[in-house]
């Protein structure tokens, strides 16, 4: 008992003594911050780069650090670890602000001080010689790697020539939703990370909705605006295809009947249900049952202890995202065996639509989707793209898909001849409109 005593006494004086050094080190890094948001409104942005390259790359003093806050570099930062933190916060901060500035050459020339960053041979001060041995490090390293993802969308010189060599680049939007949503990264990064994936889709949007009605109409040149997926013409096809479900048995009204339908079902029934509301429509009666039953062996024990509980919001969301890593991938793992046979035959349009049935049932599940969707690109990225073009199709149906039935932009088909009927072998007697939802929800 008196060594047990002793221990607590030792790891109780442990703690009170980390504490003043937290608040010593959580001082300077507060006014450091405060310092840069104010000048990052007013500076110009080169003076704002030579400011920081004064404190981050030179590792010299600041007089104007000095007169704002009474300290004069970052000497204050002991550790590699605080140093890595510390840059990475300063960072957001800067590109933060210069994205709602549109100041974007300048968030690429802030990349270049990193990029062509030489450790100097000699420094002469010894209470900042380890600077330069962190900041090599720092770029070396994976973090480094995400901040340039991050400013990957201001890149203007070898943009095409980067797709080619790499693929996973043209959906970014999907790896910035998964860093946005990563709490162990920066709150600066988090939110630089949401706005710029916001910014993607709403371009993606934009981009489709003006190629569909430029490319219906003889009238207008389709070269003005660019077909944002890498399906061809055929993309027009498709999304008249993805559109020509609506009426009373519209995946939205579906959505609707089956939440009515399972309001006081108890989780064991919603299990249940849920299985039967994905794929009562899916004509493939073999595939159904494989599928059915690889969900029921993984449903069914997950979560034994509330089976009896009535539903609610939150076990609906909880059941949608493990439904979600069942059909897709599981963190740290391999694609997932029902990914695999969903798309081995050809047509990803199917998985698609069972994703987008989640979505309309638990809105609040998209989130988790898209990192899913985040995680298989980061499986994939390494494959050439002609090695994994069946995957590259089901993000481009992906992307048609929800731009279609979950954004604020509402697409019907009208028809230009009156002695058809609406069906998919008569397309192309349509024509697709698009307009903005009354009650849009973004």
């Amino acid at each position: 008992m008196a060594t047990n005593s002793l221990q607590s006494s030792q790891e109780h004086q442990d703690i009170v003594k980390s504490k003043p050094k937290q608040i010593n080190l959580q001082i300077p890094q507060e006014k450091l911050y405060s310092f840069l948001v104010d000048i990052v409104q007013k500076w110009p942005a080169e003076d704002l780069l030579s400011e920081f390259k004064r404190l981050f790359i030179d590792f010299l003093d600041s007089v104007n650090l000095g007169k704002a806050t009474g300290i004069y570099n970052i000497s204050f930062l002991e550790s590699e670890q605080d140093f890595y933190y510390t840059l990475k916060r300063c960072f957001y901060i800067i590109v933060n602000n210069w994205e709602a500035q549109r100041k974007y050459k300048h968030i690429q020339e802030f990349i270049k001080l990193f990029d062509t960053y030489k450790p100097p041979r000699n420094t002469i001060d010894p209470q900042t010689k380890i600077f330069p041995s962190w900041l090599k490090n720092f770029v070396n390293s994976k973090d480094y790697k995400e901040l340039k993802v991050l400013a990957a969308k201001y890149k203007k010189q070898a943009l095409k020539q980067e797709e080619k060599n790499n693929w996973a680049n043209r959906y970014t939007s999907y790896l910035l939703v998964a860093q946005s949503y990563d709490s162990k990264r920066p709150r600066e990064q988090q939110e630089v990370a949401r706005k710029l994936s916001k910014q993607m889709k709403d371009k993606y949007k934009f981009e489709l909705a003006m190629y569909i009605a430029r490319s219906q109409s003889a009238a207008s040149s389709t070269s003005r605006y660019k077909n944002p997926s890498v399906l061809g013409d055929n993309v027009l096809r498709i999304i008249k295809m993805i559109v020509v479900k609506k009426g009373v048995f519209s995946y939205e009204n579906l959505a609707n009947i089956f939440l009515k339908q399972t309001k006081k079902q108890t989780l064991r029934d919603f299990k249940k249900s849920i299985q039967k509301y994905l794929f009562f429509t899916e004509k493939n009666k073999e595939l159904v049952s494989t599928v059915m039953q690889y969900l029921s062996d993984k449903l069914e024990p997950w979560k034994q202890e509330t089976n009896e509980d009535i539903i609610n919001n939150n076990l609906i969301l909880r059941t949608c995202t493990k439904v979600i890593d069942c059909l897709t991938i599981e963190p740290g793992k391999e694609p997932s065996p029902l990914f695999i046979l969903l798309l081995s035959g050809g047509n990803p349009l199917t998985l698609v639509i069972i994703l987008l049935k989640i979505i309309l049932i638990c809105r609040n599940a998209r989130s988790h989707l898209e990192i899913r969707i985040a995680d298989l690109i980061n499986y994939y990225e390494s494959y050439p793209e002609d090695e994994c073009s069946w995957f590259i199709n089901f993000l481009e149906f992906f992307n048609i898909t929800f731009a279609i039935y979950a954004e604020n932009v509402e697409y019907n088909l009208i028809k230009m001849k009156e002695d058809d009927l609406c069906n998919s072998e008569n397309l192309d007697d349509y024509r697709v409109f698009s307009q903005l939802k009354v009650d849009a929800q973004t």
